[in-house]
């Protein structure tokens, strides 16, 4: 290595694990990357500015949703003094990882988050030390944004004196497969010596480190894979619908086109896409695109505007289902399975399935939900609580619309017991039944 010796002296720490550790951002990224440095005997401080977050934390309770790390665990690293939270970064460190959130607004990348830890790091950062960003953003952030901030703040020199990477986060919420340590880490150094830090800083955690040319290519790494995915998941709902038209269940061709073992990768229908990454990520390209090129990513674009549609294709087919049976939307009584985005998980965020109530809600339908993950939500501006998934909760809705994929319900039974069902979800796919919909 160059760089006057200290990246030398840098990888050293890292590889023995003496490396200081600071996480900024302790959502479902920073504190999975947090406590598995920490459980290496790494010290760990996370960076968590919500004060009741932060209290939490350090009391021992996992205030993060779809994150497998138990409160017993958090009190076991914070007594061995490994890792321990607070609110504001206020000492040096010799590795800082970014992991904010960066949502739209009004359509468009909202990178306060990453400016604001940013500038927290800057006021801190010393020779010799380490800045990976890890939140999900355009290409370009780490070199036009993040760099010139650290530097005109520090007075010090990326690359120069100290390294600076992207490494985005690859982390699927409620997925005990795919950990931090079997999923391979994309890093692009903004030198050949950044890379070769942050290589050795997430190599202490993951088993494959998949090194790239620059932060621009990995930035870009990560919205490609989630392009891939929507543009995909679109794939897969304009055909459902399509199947619909011609009384083909769209289950059983995903299925049928998946026995073909080259050149085809099954993506399943829905109601929608939801989550923090997919409904979101795609914009930051899109709009990158249009601003730094000056063209529409059409592919991308029409693939976003597909399932944006779905929530109010699926409320549509509900009321024509309804219909087919003599009921009207208006005094209806729906039942929903779910309002998470996805199964297994109770996380909420963009989720269609609420994106479907409301429209449901709107209509004058009487809602009632069960989700075990999700306690109360919030549809058409009401609250409404998760409701037992009885016998009698079943036959007494006039449509039982599945939305969430759920594990643990005995769909067979829901099925045998409910008067109407809507399978957005193909949980019902080897299930016949004349009262059975799916989509």
């Amino acid at each position: 290595m160059t760089s006057d010796g200290w990246a030398d002296a840098a990888l050293e720490r890292i590889r023995d694990g003496s490396a200081r550790i600071c996480i900024v951002g302790c959502g479902y990224v920073g504190l999975t990357l947090a406590v598995e440095h920490a459980r290496t005997g790494s010290t760990v401080v996370g960076i968590e500015t919500s004060e009741a977050r932060a209290k939490e934390l350090r009391a021992g309770t996992n205030p993060v949703p779809d994150v497998d790390i138990t409160g017993a665990e958090l009190a076991s690293l914070r007594d061995a003094g490994t890792l321990t939270f607070v609110t504001a970064l206020t000492e040096p460190a010799d590795v800082y990882v970014i992991c904010v959130n960066t949502p739209l607004r009004d359509g468009s990348p909202d990178l306060r988050y990453i400016e604001s830890a940013g500038e927290s790091v800057a006021k801190v950062l010393g020779k010799g030390q380490l800045v990976v960003l890890e939140s999900t953003t355009y290409p370009g952030t780490t070199e036009e944004l993040l760099r010139p901030l650290l530097e005109e703040t520090s007075g010090l020199t990326a690359g120069g004196d100290f390294a600076m990477a992207h490494s985005p986060e690859r982390i699927n919420p409620a997925d005990t497969t795919h950990t931090m340590r079997n999923t391979p880490k994309v890093v692009g150094g903004l030198t050949p010596d950044s890379t070769e830090l942050a290589a050795a800083f997430y190599s202490r955690v993951c088993d494959t480190v998949v090194p790239v040319s620059s932060p621009r290519a990995a930035e870009i790494t990560k919205l490609f894979e989630n392009t891939f995915r929507e543009v995909n998941i679109a794939l897969a709902n304009e055909m459902s619908v399509v199947c619909h038209e011609f009384d083909i269940d769209p289950w059983e061709v995903v299925k049928a086109a998946a026995t073909k073992p080259y050149g085809f990768t099954a993506f399943k229908p829905g109601p929608g896409v939801g989550g923090e990454c997919i409904p979101v990520d795609p914009q930051y390209l899109a709009w990158r695109v249009r601003g730094k090129i000056g063209r529409q990513f059409h592919l991308l674009e029409a693939a976003s505007d597909i399932n944006r549609r779905m929530p109010a294709h699926v409320a549509q087919r509900a009321s024509e289902i309804l219909n087919e049976h003599g009921k009207a939307m208006r005094g209806a009584k729906v039942l929903l399975l779910g309002v998470a985005y996805k199964g297994g998980s109770g996380d909420t965020r963009e989720s269609p399935a609420l994106r479907v109530a409301d429209r449901l809600a709107a209509a004058g339908a009487k809602l009632v939900y069960h989700d075990a993950f999700v306690g109360n939500a919030p549809i058409n501006g009401v609250v409404y609580d998760s409701e037992p998934l009885t016998d009698d909760a079943v036959a007494d809705a006039d449509l039982v619309l599945i939305l969430t994929d759920h594990p643990g319900i005995d769909y067979a039974h829901l099925v045998d017991t409910a008067k109407v069902v809507y399978d957005t979800r193909g949980v019902t796919t080897e299930i016949v039944s004349e009262t059975l919909h799916r989509a």
